[in-house]
């Protein structure tokens, strides 16, 4: 029996979770989507003796499917026992979010029918408070089109061959519009002099070199800068040999506009010149 890859998609309904499936099956996935929940095991334990190379799984499973709320911690367990690499992806995003893009597409939400929209989505949110416990990331898309969504899945699930490579994804946000779900590390350089409070700096962002250099010019955010490359030295040859291949490292201030997005620059550039792979996304600076 081969071990498998396996991947449980959920989350609210209009997250995106159907773009999701097709990004798992552009990359190779064998998908399903609204497997009956009661089928979870033995279909696991089929695709694992089918001898047809079948080694990376991807199923859509929500509240569609009625028997799923109520016994999913217990299928959760039994094919987590089976010795699989499994895994849950939930996705979600803001009520508002959720509440444009059902208006937009004129579908009437899965959960409550007959109920108003918001009362509907809440409804929803609480039911699958268990599911959202026990997932293994969770991907909050308020803020992303479908494209950025296929995006961060592929960068972080895309099967490769050989020998995997850790790439560094850098994201500036503003703790006022809440904080990024999927970072693994999270950092606060709200203790840094603030460009916004600098009037010939305040409609700049950190992208540009004034903003940059007002906030280098300060002798604490060079001692920043060494501690967390200190730390990143120690912990990602740890983070490769435990064969992680995707690390999000989020840096926040205030409105997301100055601060963090000059020090993740900065990040970006010390871990390119370390030779590591780095995207950077600035996730609150055009608010």
């Amino acid at each position: 029996m081969s071990r498998l890859r396996i991947f449980i998609i959920s989350g609210l309904s209009g997250s995106g979770k159907s773009y999701a499936i097709k990004a798992f099956e552009d990359m190779g996935f064998y998908c399903v989507d609204n497997l009956p929940s009661a089928l979870l095991p033995k279909f696991v334990e089929l695709c694992a003796q089918s001898g047809k190379g079948i080694h990376n799984v991807a199923l859509g499973i929500d509240i569609r499917e009625r028997d799923f709320l109520g016994s999913f911690d217990q299928l959760y367990d039994e094919t987590k026992a089976m010795g699989h690499d499994f895994q849950v992806l939930f996705l979600e995003a803001s009520d508002e979010a959720l509440v444009r893009r059902f208006s937009e597409s004129r579908r009437p939400h899965p959960a409550v029918k007959g109920k108003p929209l918001g009362e509907a989505i809440r409804l929803e949110r609480d039911m699958l408070q268990d599911v959202r416990r026990r997932a293994d990331r969770i991907i909050d898309t308020t803020d992303l089109t479908v494209h950025q969504l296929r995006q961060e899945l592929v960068k972080r699930y895309k099967p490769k061959e050989g020998k995997q490579e850790l790439t560094v994804s850098v994201t500036s946000f503003g703790f006022k519009y809440g904080v990024p779900y999927d970072a693994d590390l999270m950092f606060d350089v709200r203790f840094l002099p603030n460009p916004n409070f600098v009037p010939v700096l305040k409609e700049l962002t950190g992208r540009q070199k004034p903003v940059q250099e007002y906030v280098k010019k300060n002798g604490t955010t060079g001692k920043f800068m060494r501690k967390i490359m200190s730390l990143l030295d120690f912990l990602v040859p740890h983070y490769k040999s435990e064969g992680k291949n995707y690390l999000t490292i989020a840096i926040g201030c205030t409105g997301g506009r100055h601060r963090s997005v000059a020090i993740a620059e900065f990040l970006k550039d010390k871990l390119k010149a370390g030779g590591l792979e780095v995207v950077v996304r600035h996730r609150d600076i055009e608010r």
